[in-house]
């Protein structure tokens, strides 16, 4: 069955429509239309790549110059997050009817965050982000510092937050704000594989000197190692961070290593062994003592693994008993980043009013404008291409074994065999009428508007 999102045509057009945006348009109608463009874009550059499919979309955005685009509006919403939302969330008289809105805005940076980890795979996407690879690595740089800190207060993770007993709460700041942060450590993560993908292609003297000189990232990357966000323990129990969600590993395979470990070590070893690099890296005595610290976690186990880690093994080795010499100072015409200041510089003192426009013009939407938007977003997010994307093949809701078959009637739950939905039948009914009542009056509600 052909689970496509888009037809080369059809993302052609859009990738050629892709356009960069203000603060103040944020949340704009034409901005919402371009966020399900995206999220369309990257649905399709997913099943393309895990399919090992023609990856069309990549193509046509490496072609038409806009990887800069996507750069440019995931810090505009990064900025937008970090200036315009703290103040919608002080303000008394703004009660929405609905947040979808503001959390599409949210939502938007791990959109554009997962499109540019599937396509910076590619040398050739790096080299046509061009001089936006600069400000993709001070993205990086503080998704990563960020990410760091946290681990360093005990709060990397974050839980899901009851509601207070006997409190119906159609509207909650707080539980706005507590999305944001569960997708904070996704989009982090994210940003460390998209770091990576930069230190395999890159050979910009500009983003080699600002990963190296400006933001120290090899250290960084030692502190995460030692930290570890992606990995919690408890009660006996370890759980690491898999497939966007933390599951518990059994004893046997605590010693394995997980895709994000790989990341940074890949990264690390970018950095330090390739010859550019350790041309401009100042090997000083706390960054030596820094990196002398991997020597700890470089065992068999791990290098069996990663069996390349064994260079990186013996540089390590040579560094403790050499004291390289500083690098050389040079004149070098410098790229520097400019997406952020640039709009921290053309707003600074205009945050207030911004927001408040934003509440009157942007997030005071009518109900029926939410109607549509949301009938075109369950257009984009149909239920067969949602299950392509999945990582694991849906469980039965009876037995949990593999499961192959829908519920015909509300397609929610999955089952192996036909004996194992009757069983569930009397568990599942309540729940499945529920859900068949509520497409109903959705698909009424439609009927009626029409």
């Amino acid at each position: 069955m052909d689970t496509s999102v888009l037809l080369p045509v059809e993302a052609e057009q859009i990738i050629q429509g892709l356009t960069p945006f203000s603060v103040k348009e944020v949340g704009s109608m034409r901005w919402l239309r371009q966020h399900e463009y995206i999220e369309k874009l990257n649905m399709q550059a997913i099943l393309s790549a895990s399919s090992m499919r023609d990856e069309f979309v990549k193509e046509l955005l490496v072609l038409h110059g806009k990887i800069p685009v996507l750069v440019h509006e995931m810090i505009l919403t990064e900025l937008w997050k970090h200036k315009i939302f703290p103040i919608f969330c002080q303000l008394q008289d703004f009660n929405p009817k609905s947040t979808f809105n503001l959390y599409m805005v949210i939502y938007h940076e791990a959109t554009i965050i997962n499109l540019l980890e599937t396509i910076m795979f590619h040398k050739d996407s790096c080299d046509a982000a061009d001089d936006s690879v600069v400000d993709l690595v001070d993205y990086c740089h503080r998704k990563l510092t960020l990410l760091a800190g946290k681990s360093n207060k005990g709060s990397a993770t974050t839980q899901d937050q009851p509601n207070p007993a006997g409190k119906s709460v159609v509207f909650s700041w707080e539980e706005l704000q507590s999305q944001s942060a569960a997708l904070e450590l996704d989009i982090s993560l994210k940003a460390l594989s998209v770091l990576r993908h930069i230190t395999d292609h890159t050979d910009s003297i500009s983003v080699i000197n600002r990963m190296l000189c400006t933001h120290n990232v090899p250290c960084l990357l030692v502190h995460l190692i030692n930290c570890c966000p992606w990995s919690r323990c408890g009660e006996g129990e370890v759980e690491k961070y898999l497939n966007g969600k933390w599951e518990k590993i059994p004893v046997e395979d605590r010693v394995k290593m997980t895709k994000l470990d790989g990341q940074v070590w890949i990264s690390l070893y970018n950095l330090l062994l390739r010859e550019d690099c350790q041309r401009k890296y100042d090997f000083n005595s706390f960054n030596k003592s820094q990196l002398l610290k991997l020597r700890g976690f470089l065992t068999e186990v791990l290098i069996d693994q990663l069996p390349n880690l064994m260079e990186l093994q013996r540089f390590l080795a040579h560094l403790a008993v050499t004291d390289p010499e500083p690098p050389k100072k040079e004149l070098i015409l410098e790229q520097i980043p400019e997406m952020w200041n640039r709009h921290v510089r053309e707003n600074s003192g205009k945050w207030k009013a911004i927001a408040k426009y934003q509440v009157k013009e942007t997030f005071n939407v009518s109900e029926s404008d939410l109607r549509l938007q949301a009938q075109s977003l369950a257009r984009t997010y149909n239920l067969d291409v949602m299950e392509s994307l999945l990582p694991e093949k849906p469980k039965c809701g009876f037995c949990g074994k593999e499961a192959t078959k829908r519920c015909s009637r509300c397609q929610g739950v999955w089952y192996c065999q036909r004996e194992c939905q009757v069983k569930h039948w009397p568990k599942h009914k309540k729940a499945c009428e529920l859900m068949v009542n509520s497409f109903q009056m959705t698909q009424r509600d439609q009927h009626d508007n029409s």
